[in-house]
């Protein structure tokens, strides 16, 4: 067994998590009741598949292994008295009184800290439930209050209680020019500096590339955060198909930091998805295995705001879905290294991680994505991301340079020594990518 257990934190972290739960049970054939649906005797995806994400009770019903937290009740009483309402185990969604408005220290230091024991017991009873935990699958926010100082407060947790288990996180990061605070500048730079050390390995997606994509390729002309939510939901199911469903390369949640991190300060990787087709663009795109691959090398086809022609790429990781077989990804990943925009680092010529999953994509019914035989999510570690650092650095100096909005944060708690301190890991980090970018050849003589 290999399950895996989602911790869903804050507003955008929940409602991501309600996106990713009515996928996952629409894949394998469970109704939102829990139960199976008509003329099934197993949910799809065979005994191993299905239990990563589910697990049985003794009537027969099919639980999420999840936990949503978050420290106001609105969004989560939405999961209450939604549709799935009758899914998720009463205990496996946590809320607190009032919310950590928009204040990382708040929901770090004073309103986080009084709920954590409550959320770290249940992980404790769910992990003691699991046979072989591989992992945790975090969704949260950095820009606001909860996802960010409660996030941070949580993975700081597991980190010292599962060292060992995988911690893959899906952060959504502010984006350029969309915002939704005015202090996510602040959540950003302290959330990295604090999580840093303790996830291994964050996929970023920013709401402003994907609302383009929703725009471009679905023809949605004013894209909600449901129909970006569903978008995100696909990028997250792709990253676990090959734990629930057979394929002829199964990639494991340890092999994406394997391939993907080479070292563990640089565990940011871009994440791009393909293809994105409208129902009436579908019918007339032939959506071939090379086709799929180069579009995920276009900045059309990646969930954040980054010129990846700025940079180069350590390491990618494709990972395919429907029917595909392995002749036509080589011949695919030959032509994209042949492409002149598409640059390695010299000291990683191969770069290339492949899996293979048969199971084709599932389009949700209220979504705009057209039904695909086949699909691929790449996940790919490039310098070009450091772009995202340097825009966000940016923000907070502006801001830092005049105290802006500091007293918040020193008001709960926290000293004003950490601004500085978190600036400066980013910084860092900035550099690290920059030093990772150079070529290897200059510094050495034959």
């Amino acid at each position: 067994m290999r399950e895996v257990i989602s911790i869903n934190v804050g507003q955008a972290g929940c409602q991501i998590g309600n996106a990713c739960w009515d996928l996952y049970s629409l894949e394998h054939g469970i109704r939102p009741d829990g139960y199976l649906e008509e003329g099934l005797s197993r949910p799809k995806g065979g005994e191993e598949g299905f239990s990563t994400f589910f697990y049985e009770t003794g009537t027969g019903k099919y639980v999420p292994r999840a936990i949503y937290v978050d420290l106001e009740p609105n969004v989560i009483d939405e999961v209450r008295n939604g549709a799935f309402k009758d899914l998720f185990h009463p205990e496996q969604l946590i809320n607190g009184k009032e919310d950590a408005a928009n204040n990382y220290a708040r929901g770090y230091y004073t309103v986080g800290s009084q709920i954590i024991d409550e959320v770290t017991d249940r992980i404790r009873r769910m992990t003691d439930q699991c046979d072989g935990l591989q992992g945790f699958l975090f969704t949260h926010s950095l820009g606001g209050g909860t996802g960010s100082g409660l996030g941070s407060l949580l993975l700081k947790e597991l980190s010292e209680n599962y060292g060992k288990k995988s911690k893959l996180e899906f952060a959504v990061y502010p984006a350029p020019q969309v915002s939704t605070s005015v202090v996510e500048p602040y959540n950003t730079v302290l959330t990295t500096h604090a999580t840093l050390e303790h996830a291994d390995c964050t996929f970023m997606v920013d709401n402003e590339a994907i609302y383009d994509m929703c725009k471009k390729n679905l023809n949605i002309p004013r894209p909600s955060f449901k129909n970006l939510n569903t978008m995100i939901a696909q990028v997250v199911s792709s990253v676990t198909a090959s734990l629930r469903f057979d394929g002829s390369l199964n990639v494991d949640l340890n092999e994406f930091q394997t391939n993907l991190v080479p070292y563990p300060r640089i565990h940011f990787p871009l994440v791009s998805y393909a293809p994105i087709l409208s129902k009436d663009r579908a019918h007339h795109e032939s959506n071939s295995v090379a086709e799929i691959t180069n579009a995920c090398f276009e900045p059309g086809n990646q969930m954040v705001k980054c010129n990846p022609a700025t940079g180069k790429y350590m390491a990618s990781c494709l990972l395919y879905r429907g029917d595909v077989v392995t002749n036509d990804v080589q011949s695919a990943v030959t032509q994209v290294k042949n492409k002149k925009t598409v640059q390695m680092v010299d000291w990683c010529p191969t770069g290339f991680k492949i899996g293979i999953c048969y199971e084709p994509p599932t389009a949700t019914p209220d979504s705009q994505l057209a039904s695909v035989q086949r699909a691929v999510c790449m996940l790919s570690n490039t310098t070009a991301i450091a772009d995202a650092w340097k825009r966000i650095d940016y923000k907070f100096d502006l801001m830092y340079a005049k105290r802006a909005f500091v007293h918040w944060y020193v008001g709960e708690g926290m000293e004003e020594g950490e601004f500085t301190e978190a600036r400066e890991d980013l910084a860092a980090l900035e550099r690290d990518y920059i030093e990772v970018g150079a070529d290897s050849y200059a510094d050495e003589e034959f």
